[in-house]
């Protein structure tokens, strides 16, 4: 899946599945943009072991819920690569907490809403006016967002849903200037997000309860992610693609 010479940004690019993301896009020629929020040694570290593979990358701390930060973030892509972008990655987003019904404030799901919903449509919005024909932008939704999560996760799988229709959209909107949009909805992946959020005999009763009998491994995700940004899925837009071991199928 031959990326060289694009450029490529990834929000929420320096760890875990994000970190995956930009590695393999990098091994694939991409020149990468990893945006960070804030913890710059993981950000340092990812841009090491890139370029230490001979790839090329920098990295750009921001916000990715702030507009200004995001237009910085593509200013600094173009200051280092040039103004045309190739692909972008939108993994920025989290759950923060689990919260039932009766612990949930407005306030509380006004942030969840921002933080995974706002953020793809900033970057969306901001990255647009660089891409050209074979432009792919590739949003991360959730399992959640089809299956509505685990306790306590409605405003995350709320949000996740939104961003799988916001991908669908946005595929109808800018297909005829040949830009392709999809999503991925990873289930039970091996991140510091589960060692946070889930308990280990919730997270061995799922893996047992998935046909592959195992959590999926941030490099799987990070290899589909490199495929939808590749023209080897030039015919794929508007699509939601589940990665979850075949624990639920769309």
């Amino acid at each position: 899946m031959d990326l060289k010479g694009k450029v490529a940004i990834v929000t929420g690019g320096a760890r875990d599945i994000g970190k995956a993301v930009s590695k393999a896009l990098a091994k694939e020629g991409a020149k990468v943009v990893i945006n960070y929020f804030d913890n710059e040694a993981q950000a340092k570290e990812t841009l090491s072991e890139i370029e230490s593979a001979g790839g090329q990358a920098i990295i750009v701390q921001g916000d990715m819920t702030k507009q200004a930060e995001v237009s910085n973030l593509v200013d600094q892509a173009v200051k280092a690569f040039g103004k045309q972008i190739d692909v972008l990655v939108n993994v920025a987003g989290g759950l923060v907490a689990r919260k039932r019904l009766e612990e949930m404030d407005e306030d509380f799901l006004n942030f969840l809403m921002r933080l995974n919903l706002n953020t793809v449509f900033l970057a969306t919005k901001a990255v647009v006016p660089h891409m050209t024909a074979g432009g792919s932008i590739v949003n991360f939704a959730s399992q959640a967002g089809r299956d509505g999560g685990g306790p306590g996760s409605t405003g995350y799988s709320t949000a996740k849903g939104a961003v799988m229709t916001f991908t669908r959209s946005m595929a109808k909107e800018l297909g005829p200037k040949k830009i392709r949009v999809n999503a991925i909805c990873p289930g039970m992946i091996a991140t510091t997000f589960h060692d946070t959020f889930t308990k280990d005999e919730v997270r061995t009763n799922v893996a047992n309860g998935t046909p592959l009998r195992r959590e999926g491994k941030a490099a799987e995700v990070a290899d589909l992610v490199t495929y939808l940004a590749s023209d080897k899925s030039s015919f794929l837009t508007g699509t939601n693609v589940d990665i979850n071991g075949g624990l639920a199928f769309s």
